[in-house]
């Protein structure tokens, strides 16, 4: 049987009660905004079709919700009332025509606003000192947040300037900035500690924390937006006026604020703030539209929870809901393996959503997300979409925990993760195409086989038109396949050939390249085990297992326990050489490389007599006349030192060259000994200065 208006309206009025419960007092929305709001604008017309079972209890008629136990309440001198909302320009029409009607004016005034996405705030300051700041709560009381928003930066603790009244409150929005959220998210993630949801739960959440050692390490800024009581002083008798005196007491006043004309005015400003929305550095949910004269704000008056002279512009929601259909692995160019959600398309934002990155297993874990669920999917600004919550109650009978696979869906190879790590990644390192591109890339680099002329553009097209599959593959390119290459680009590109253009132009450039190729095949082992890539090994490490093992043979078969043995290699390190190694499809590259021709001279290993620097840490800084700081550092190293890329209490010296920088500034604040060209001479020759 169909629902009556009478049991729809009780319906919607309990569901939207529990979801203002939940919003405001626990900062925890189940719901995104969207349907949120159509909820609540079915109940408006519901009961504005049918008055006589309108009710002063409805949602519709209360702002916020009551003040939360564990704060003191604060009863608001003045209301501190929502704002009736519009979602097309009709709506805007309309609301400018009922004050032109009402005042008999042509294209009032307005102070137009960004509608900020956090917690409104009352700040209440008498004879200049900031005495007590208070949620909204329910319009007509609050919370005592006061300690809390003491620690906020941006809320002064004394008035500037001269001209205040001696009783003061001012009113704004506690937000989080978009930059802080995600960096507060990113550590977060790393530590395995609970995300926020969004920006606005974040600031919520953050202002409302009874310990203010909590709200003190969260990223919350503030903009005020009008005033509420005034006591023994006058303001200007504008919206605008009383922005322009706040500012001048010391509140920040969003810069992005004007005073527009008319109907048009108002649609032009929501449009330009629109098409700066993404590029914000903190997020709105809509613009809005205040009527500046004070006389027809008071002319005009309040509908019960509102302002008749007011109106909240709303843009396309930052969040919806949607259905999770699949949760699939992709393969980042470094190997980590990043979870993503395969989801029924939904307008976020006003782009269509497909796909929302869920981070890693572990935030898979936090937010129990498994394949059917419904889901709410966030997008602000160039943010990639993300899943930020699971509506439980809609979770279908019998799903499953996802489970992070076994293996890589592009190559095969298993995933691993580095005790204690959050990500996930390939062990394919050498042979996963995912990982393709940025394994030659760093093959080629100049610290690691220095193949000059091998950029990233020829790298692309290498790989896109299947002349290299590995690195291995560069020492099997002739001259004639880089020809062929250049062309079959350049066809699909639409611009003249090189061949057309000059056979000297199109061949040189091929020369080069086979020859840089051909150069590299003469290298060391550090700078060739540094070449291949492998996680965790960087330069110094790469140098420090060809002392230890002395030939790539004995690193192949070093186990965890006997790649520990070499200085400064960890479990971690040496778990990730052993599963490098361990790996077949990696064996088989390096064999192919060997077979290449790469070759590079005997690496003796030294008696402890014959590494005079042994347990020295050297940083090398500036530029070098006698040596470059690549050859430099190998030989240092060959004499057992560690050469570092920063300066720090446990450096032993610092070798500054020619225009040295930080570093040498830094080692001078520590007290670390610099050495001139003349001290690292006596270095390479085996003496401490």
């Amino acid at each position: 049987m169909a629902a009556t208006p009478r049991s729809r309206i009780r319906a919607l009025r309990e569901l939207i009660a529990g979801h203002d419960r939940r919003y405001h007092a626990e900062d925890a929305p189940a719901i995104p905004d969207a349907e949120y709001d159509a909820l609540k604008r079915e109940l408006e017309a519901l009961e504005a079709a049918h008055p006589e079972l309108a009710s002063s209890d409805s949602p519709t008629q209360q702002v916020g919700a009551r003040p939360a136990p564990g704060f003191s309440v604060v009863r608001h001198a003045v209301p501190m009332l929502s704002l009736s909302n519009a979602f097309s320009e009709e709506e805007v029409q309309d609301f400018v025509r009922r004050i032109e009607e009402k005042l008999d004016v042509q294209a009032p005034r307005f102070s137009a606003e960004v509608k900020l996405d956090g917690l409104a705030v009352s700040l209440r300051y008498v004879d200049g000192m900031f005495v007590q700041g208070a949620t909204r709560g329910d319009g007509a009381a609050g919370e005592d947040v006061t300690p809390n928003l003491r620690t906020v930066s941006d809320v002064p603790a004394k008035l500037s300037g001269r001209g205040w009244p001696r009783v003061l409150e001012v009113r704004g929005e506690i937000y989080m900035p978009r930059a802080g959220f995600e960096r507060y998210n990113e550590q977060a993630r790393a530590s395995g500690g609970k995300v926020l949801a969004n920006p606005r739960n974040g600031a919520a959440g953050s202002l409302r924390q009874l310990d203010p050692a909590v709200t003190a390490r969260r990223p919350l800024a503030f903009f005020a937006y009008g005033v509420g009581e005034v006591e023994q002083g006058a303001l200007p008798d504008t919206h605008s006026g009383q922005l322009a005196a706040i500012a001048r007491w010391g509140f920040p006043v969003s810069p992005l604020n004007e005073v527009v004309q008319g109907v048009d005015g108002l649609l032009d400003y929501f449009a330009r703030i629109g098409a700066q929305r993404d590029g914000l550095p903190f997020d709105i949910d809509g613009v809005v539209y205040k009527l500046d004269e004070g006389a027809g704000q008071r002319a005009m008056g309040f509908v019960s929870r509102a302002p008749r002279w007011a109106l909240a512009h709303k843009y396309p929601a930052q969040e919806q809901s949607t259905v999770v259909e699949a949760i699939e692995i992709q393969i980042g160019r470094t190997g980590a393996a990043t979870p993503v959600a395969r989801l029924t398309p939904v307008q976020v934002a006003g782009v269509t959503v497909t796909n929302a990155t869920l981070h890693n297993a572990d935030q898979i874990a936090r937010l129990d997300v498994r394949v059917g669920d419904t889901v709410i999917v966030r997008r602000a600004g160039d943010v990639i979409p993300e899943v930020v919550s699971v509506i439980a109650d809609r979770r279908p009978r019998r799903t499953r925990p996802w489970v992070m696979p076994a293996q890589c869906p592009v190559c095969g190879s298993a995933l691993v993760r580095e005790e204690g790590a959050i990500v996930w990644r390939c062990s394919g390192e050498l042979t996963c195409p995912a990982q393709r591109k940025e394994a030659i890339r760093h093959f080629a680099s100049r610290r690691a086989m220095d193949i000059e002329g091998l950029g990233d553009r020829f790298i692309e097209e290498l790989c896109m038109l299947g002349y290299v599959q590995s690195v291995a593959d560069l020492y099997r390119l002739k001259l004639d396949d880089l020809l062929q290459m250049k062309q079959r680009a350049d066809e699909r590109d639409g611009t003249t050939p090189a061949t057309v253009r000059s056979g000297k132009v199109a061949t040189r450039w091929a020369e080069n390249l086979i020859a840089a190729i051909d150069r590299s095949r003469e290298t060391t082992l550090p700078r060739f085990l540094f070449a291949l890539g492998i996680g965790q090994v960087g330069e110094t490490t790469a140098a420090t297992l060809a002392r230890h093992f002395g030939t790539l043979e004995a690193l192949r078969a070093a186990d965890v326990d006997a790649l520990q043995a070499a200085p400064d290699v960890g479990p971690i390190v040496a778990t990730q050489i052993a599963t490098f190694f361990g790996n077949a499809r990696n064996n088989a590259v390096v064999d192919a490389l060997l077979a290449a021709g790469i070759h590079w001279p005997e690496v003796p290993r030294p008696a402890a007599a014959e590494q005079p620097l042994a347990g020295k840490t050297i940083v090398l800084t500036g530029t070098l006349s006698g040596l470059t700081r690549d050859a430099a550092s190998e030989r240092l190293e060959a004499l057992g030192a560690k050469v570092s890329g920063s300066v720090s209490r446990k450096t032993h010296y610092v070798v500054a060259g020619a225009e040295a920088g930080s570093k040498l500034v830094k080692a001078q604040e520590l007290g670390v000994p610099v050495l001139d060209e003349a001290g690292l001479q006596q270095l390479l020759a085996g003496r401490l200065p």
